[in-house]
């Protein structure tokens, strides 16, 4: 890809120098305890050794005492792992910015850029706690995309290598916003309710194979429209879609292929949801659902 020149996103949280701050019981609930705890022996024990483990995390640097850390983050010393100065954040916002200048286009004044962190093991996010092998998600309740970058060495793995692979993730996480914004979410989580388990699993399904859609629609405009495709770009996208596959991926996994456990869908419709968008440039191509909403 010619992503190089292309302008950066602003809309990027760097959380890759935060860690996850390993505060012990709350300190009210420990109040509340303490009298209990000095009654019996086996109290005094449980007292005496959460002592000597708070004061070897606090002496070795384990334990964030920062009383502003109020969102349950201890900020690391370095500095040197900043978006600015590392290639592959340079890339997510670069991609990043594509996709607002496409959605921008495409629906105009609807269109509300989402935040995308970056994060590193695990986050804080307001769909829960985020985690690194969970691979990059949407959460529809912060309206945020979150990525670990140690995703890409996951992906090559499983022989989706490129830059284009990885812009075909973003782009997939961000379909999942547009789905947000236009109400398709909240439509699935409404039919979901009225119907029996197997019919809710293809309607996530569905849902999935858009977001795979939207993301061919981004790849469309980046092409025709932007000129950052070089060859083998398009190989790359559908050899990331193909690989993410549920079918390949519970073959990887030693098991048998179970359609009515599919949660993206296999390689082959992902393949062709991906090919549909891109191929169209259009929005109305995307319809997964046969009309069932």
């Amino acid at each position: 890809m010619r992503w190089r020149d292309s302008d950066r996103s602003s809309n990027i949280e760097d959380r890759r120098d935060q860690q996850m701050a390993s505060a012990g019981v709350p300190s009210a609930l420990l109040l509340r305890l303490l009298p209990f705890l000095l009654r019996t022996k086996i109290g005094r024990v449980i007292l005496l050794l959460g002592g000597l483990y708070f004061a070897f995390q606090y002496f070795t640097g384990g334990l964030s005492l920062d009383p502003s850390n109020q969102a349950g983050f201890s900020q690391s010393q370095s500095t040197s792992n900043t978006a600015a100065q590392d290639e592959n954040a340079q890339f997510v916002a670069a991609i990043l910015g594509t996709t607002e200048t496409v959605w921008n286009q495409l629906l105009q004044g609807r269109y509300v850029e989402p935040k995308l962190v970056l994060y590193r093991n695990m986050t804080s996010t307001g769909c829960g706690m985020g985690q690194a092998q969970s691979g990059p998600f949407y959460c529809p309740a912060d309206s945020k995309v979150y990525i670990d970058l140690s995703f890409l060495e996951e992906l090559k793995k499983l022989g989706a290598s490129g830059d284009f692979a990885f812009a075909y993730v973003i782009a997939h996480e961000v379909g999942h916003h547009v789905q947000n914004l236009l109400g398709i979410s909240t439509k699935v989580r409404q039919a979901q309710q009225a119907v029996g388990k197997a019919q809710a699993n293809q309607l996530s399904v569905a849902l999935e194979l858009q977001a795979d859609c939207y993301a061919g629609v981004w790849g469309h405009y980046v092409d025709r429209q932007f000129n950052l495709l070089e060859a083998g770009d398009v190989e790359e996208g559908i050899a990331a879609a193909s690989a993410v596959g549920d079918d390949r991926l519970q073959k990887m996994a030693g098991r048998a292929v179970q359609p009515e456990a599919f949660t993206h869908g296999s390689s082959a419709d992902r393949v062709k949801w991906f090919k549909t968008g891109f191929a169209s440039g259009k929005l109305a191509s995307c319809n997964t659902f046969n009309h069932n909403l």
